[in-house]
């Protein structure tokens, strides 16, 4: 940004959702209104060994519709998953292609395993390798980078970044993070922004063998929760200047008010509530908000013991004995990982548009250690002005982004 300019307002103006309770924005924001529960048996691969395996998978989705100028061989699950919900965005921006490929744009996609679920194939299939076979076709399929650059691809972008953000599970919440930036500074016209995964057995493997999976249904917040529920899917946010938006007349869902975004590099799995309370106040001093301002919080909400317990402490922290609500959609979703806090950011948009809170399912009895009111079970109608969203990853990466009602200014 130039010295002495004013920073841009960024606005939501598309929505793209690929998940295991709906595809598109609509579908997805009645079923989290509706509380639907995504949870259902693996069938991505061999189970065989594990003495429970539920996950939110994505079952009957053919991404054909959405993606026309890349070949079948090229993307992978997590790929179809991200250019299906790319272009479903800026379907719903009603933003014409033509226009899109006229000027400068961004493409950020935060991701955990890339396309690491077609490395499953090496294990249980008898696949061909050397430097034809299909094994080093899939080693080149499965470089991070191209989660981003197939979309660029697809939409046949020419003045475009494409940049990939490996930040785990708070990817999502970086890589629309860093779409405002670069709005609000002027580097780019539009930003598609969002986050993608795909179930596999290497990550579901892991979160088995550390005990943080639950054996049927995931209860954040809950005084006998058991832990995450594995998901897969992806989440992709159109993001605008609001003079763009304004100049061809737009639907604008929400405005970015701002994120924070921090590592404090403590502990390998633990979140540090600490830091994550600090995390929530550089996005609230970003935004030049209130804690007192927000109306409704998205947890991270894992439903592992130490998680919840760590968001719920740091929530305190910045809002006192009695915080806004808090829910957590992953007790719908399960932990889509790089996808996560991607498409909580659409639930938080979609509930400021629609005016509702969505309900924290599978809830019986709140932990009296986190004492949050998670709105159990049930959604309920609400005006929402402003709605912080967390995100917090392995290694300590934090990212925590408010978004509001956009309104013209007075």
């Amino acid at each position: 940004m130039s010295p002495g300019q004013t920073p841009r307002r960024v606005v939501v103006t598309g929505l793209g959702v690929v998940s295991s309770i709906g595809v598109g924005a609509p579908e997805f924001g009645a079923a989290l209104r509706a509380g639907r529960n995504g949870a259902r048996p693996v069938t991505a691969f061999d189970t065989t060994g594990f003495d429970h395996a539920t996950a939110c998978e994505i079952t009957g989705f053919d991404p054909s519709p959405w993606i026309e100028r890349l070949g079948r061989t090229e993307t992978g699950r997590a790929g179809a998953f991200a250019v299906a919900a790319a272009r479903m965005a800026v379907d719903d921006a009603a933003l014409p292609i033509e226009s899109l490929r006229a000027r400068r744009s961004l493409v950020a996609v935060g991701t955990t395993n890339a396309e690491s679920r077609d490395f499953d194939a090496l294990v249980e299939q008898n696949v061909a390798h050397g430097p034809g076979g299909m094994a080093a076709e899939l080693v080149r399929r499965t470089n991070a980078g191209r989660m981003s650059s197939m979309i660029a691809r697809e939409l046949a972008l020419t003045d475009v970044e494409a940049l990939t953000i490996p930040t785990a599970c708070a990817a999502g919440n970086y890589a629309i993070g860093y779409g405002f930036d670069a709005l609000r500074a002027g580097d780019v016209d539009v930003a598609i922004c969002g986050g993608a995964d795909a179930l596999c057995r290497k990550t579901f493997a892991g979160f088995y063998r550390i005990g943080a999976m639950a054996t049927e249904r995931c209860q954040p917040f809950d005084r006998n929760r058991e832990g995450m529920l594995a998901g897969e899917g992806a989440g992709v946010l159109v993001l605008e200047s609001l003079e763009s938006a304004r100049a061809r007349d737009a639907r604008i869902y929400a405005e970015v008010l701002g994120f924070g975004l921090n590592c404090d590099a403590d502990h390998a799995v633990a979140p540090n509530a600490d830091s994550v309370a600090r995390c929530m106040r550089l996005a609230l001093d970003c935004a030049a908000i209130k804690p007192d301002e927000v109306d409704l919080i998205s947890a991270h909400g894992t439903a592992t013991q130490a998680n919840d317990l760590a968001e719920a402490r740091a929530i305190h922290q910045v809002f006192g004995p009695r915080p806004p609500r808090t829910v957590a959609i992953k007790s719908m979703l399960g932990h889509t990982l790089g996808a996560a806090s991607a498409l909580a950011a659409i639930g938080c948009t979609l509930a400021i548009a629609d005016g509702f809170i969505p309900p924290t399912i599978n809830h019986v009895e709140t932990d009296p250690e986190c004492a949050l009111d998670c709105v159990p079970n049930t959604a309920v109608a609400a005006d929402l002005r402003v709605v912080q969203n967390n995100a917090l990853a392995f290694g300590g990466n934090n990212a925590v982004l408010l978004l509001g009602r956009h309104q013209e200014a007075s």
